[in-house]
């Protein structure tokens, strides 16, 4: 979701989406469960809320817990009654094969659910309902010289000698490129690599290490991760400036949760969860700083 394939990483990394999927690293230990031999639509009773995740990716999820697929895990996991178990592998390629769809002769899936995929994603998972709806967002350096800018008009709207000299740094394989190539900001762009083999690197990095240090004026990333970095950064003050589509440039994309094919109860049971979970849901994301639409792509706050 994302990156990552996150609208995201998506991506979004899921990054994003990001980036939601992405690239082969070796999977961490993870507790088997015993093997079900029932067929997908009468599985024996859980014995937990089994979650695939990506063990470095907050804001979305690590391996302590702390982020938001980990919260909307736990909130699922006691409506459930069960305990939330976690089996990791980097969101990178072959993200999905190696979890969802991952099973050894005579043993059971290693995880259940995964957290968040964009809405359309079909690479070899379920897709549910959508559970929230954010887009890309514009992250500003206060301390750049950018004190006066409020929107992203504010921005597009700077004296072309400012916009010239400023540094956008962007994800490779993003919306921001054409977006920058509309706005005839190419030459200020700074490409990052989306996904990484260093399993230490974390799509936050664009603006908890590179923006503000300095290195860059400004980021376009995904909404979650521009929320949430900006709030973990005390100094200098950045800005979170939510990007709205363009004709030939999408910006928001719904985000929803994935579970394996022909496991339909199941499936309907976690759509449940997100109907009758959405306000607590929805408090979690903006506890985070997820810049959220609505379903007709306008601001929720």
């Amino acid at each position: 979701m994302t990156a990552r394939n996150l609208p995201l990483l998506a991506a979004l990394a899921a990054a994003s989406i990001a980036a939601a999927v992405g690239g082969a690293a070796q999977a961490q230990p993870a507790q088997q469960q015993p093997p079900q031999t029932s067929a997908p639509d009468a599985p024996a009773p859980r014995q937990a809320l089994r979650v695939c995740q990506d063990p470095n990716n907050l804001p979305f999820s690590n391996v302590k817990g702390e982020g938001i697929e980990n919260r909307i895990a736990e909130l699922f996991g006691r409506s459930l009654g069960l305990p939330v178990t976690y089996y990791s592998f980097p969101q990178r390629m072959a993200f999905i094969r190696n979890t969802l769809r991952y099973k050894l002769p005579g043993q059971d899936y290693p995880c259940d659910i995964v957290m968040g995929v964009p809405v359309g994603f079909d690479q070899g998972v379920s897709v549910t309902k959508p559970y929230y709806r954010s887009t890309y967002a514009l992250v500003v350096n206060r301390g750049r010289g950018l004190d006066d800018v409020a929107s992203v008009d504010d921005f597009l709207k700077l004296p072309p000698e400012r916009l010239k000299r400023l540094r956008i740094g962007i994800y490779d394989r993003s919306p921001a490129s054409d977006w920058l190539r509309k706005h005839d900001l190419v030459d200020q762009g700074v490409p990052y690599k989306m996904m990484s083999a260093d399993p230490a690197q974390y799509p936050g990095e664009i603006i908890e290490k590179e923006l503000a240090a300095g290195n860059i004026d400004a980021a376009i990333v995904w909404g979650p991760i521009a929320g949430y970095f900006a709030q973990r950064v005390k100094q200098p003050p950045l800005a979170v400036l939510p990007l709205a589509s363009e004709p030939g440039v999408q910006f928001d994309y719904e985000m929803a949760m994935g579970v394996r094919y022909g496991e339909r109860e199941w499936k309907q049971q976690i759509e449940g969860l997100i109907t009758a979970k959405q306000a607590d849901i929805q408090a979690i994301l903006k506890e985070f700083g997820v810049p959220l639409l609505d379903t007709a792509g306008d601001r929720r706050n």
